[in-house]
């Protein structure tokens, strides 16, 4: 029985030293697992934080979380050569103007830009791109004699061609799809029908031109012809816009014009249509009949000069 005791207290101190050994184990552990200690594992992962290396703790874990870029801002637009302002001019009779940017499809204009008047021959940009579009879309291409024949229309303003591609295309239909596809808020077939008497405004007329600019009127296969064949207008009808720039761009820019005697209301009715680089532009007026063709003619003029900013 003494021998038992004594061997018990014999293997006493073995025991101390075995659990004290475990316990220190444990305690250096914890330190290597604890976040801040100086035991802590570099390699070890931390609390909170990705265990992939190299990849930034400050990295959101939802890429709808990342930041954005910030957008790289679009160069400002050049501005037009047109004042965005009214213009008071000694003249008689009724006026009106519009300006597009074409770019943009912002108008402005007069504050008068939505009254209409008759258009004379300046509707003849539409019934040659309407024929054009239309021919195209029926899978034809017109005969040289029919292109020699919208030549004369737009260059030189034949009245008799006019009426006969103005019948091909179904008369006021063909206004009604003009009023349609350039998206026109103020125009209208003429009461009688006729192509002369279509009711069409500045703003309208603005917008026949951005109509023919980007195609919409003649058609992608004929919009660049029609185009080039108003820049050639020449004799009577060469006068108005244009007539306000310089001689060196004045060939870039592409016009239809139309001037007509109004007996019934003893009126002269004289309109102009430009389609220039990034713009449109449309200047009417009316004045008292005996006044003639050239005060008018030179008043399209005068008037652009104003809103361009020229002393007139």
């Amino acid at each position: 029985m003494a021998r038992s005791r004594r061997s018990r207290r014999d293997h006493a101190p073995l025991q101390f030293a075995a659990v004290t050994a475990i316990l220190i184990g444990l305690v250096l552990v914890s330190l290597r697992l604890l976040p801040g200690s100086p035991l802590a594992s570099a390699a070890a992962s931390r609390w909170g934080e990705p265990s992939t290396p190299g990849r930034s703790t400050n990295a959101p874990s939802d890429r709808s979380d990342r930041p954005k870029a910030n957008p790289v801002p679009s160069p400002s637009l050049e501005p037009l050569p047109f004042r965005d302002q009214q213009v008071d001019l000694d003249l008689k009779g009724w006026y009106a103007w519009s300006v597009q940017d074409t770019r943009t499809g912002e108008i402005f204009g007069s504050e008068n830009m939505a009254e209409t008047s008759t258009t004379a021959s300046l509707i003849k940009s539409w019934i040659v791109a309407d024929y054009l579009r239309r021919t195209a879309e029926g899978g034809k291409t017109p005969s040289d004699a029919k292109l020699a024949d919208a030549t004369r229309i737009i260059r030189d303003s034949d009245n008799t061609r006019a009426e006969q591609f103005y019948n091909s295309i179904g008369r006021s239909a063909a206004i009604k799809r003009m009023v349609s596809i350039c998206k026109m808020t103020d125009s209208s077939p003429a009461a009688d029908g006729g192509w002369s008497r279509t009711n069409l405004s500045p703003r309208d007329t603005t917008r026949l031109g951005a109509c023919i600019a980007d195609g919409r009127a003649a058609g992608p296969k004929w919009t660049k012809w029609l185009i080039n064949e108003m820049r050639l207008v020449r004799g009577a009808g060469d006068f108005g816009i244009r007539k306000a720039f310089p001689a060196a761009e004045r060939k870039t820019i592409a016009i239809k014009n139309g001037w007509v005697d109004r007996t019934r209301e003893q009126e002269m009715h004289i309109n102009c249509l430009a389609i220039g680089d990034g713009w449109t532009m449309g200047v009417m007026v009316r004045y008292p009949i005996g006044m003639g063709y050239e005060y008018g003619m030179k008043n399209c003029q005068k008037i652009t000069e104003a809103v361009l900013g020229k002393d007139v």
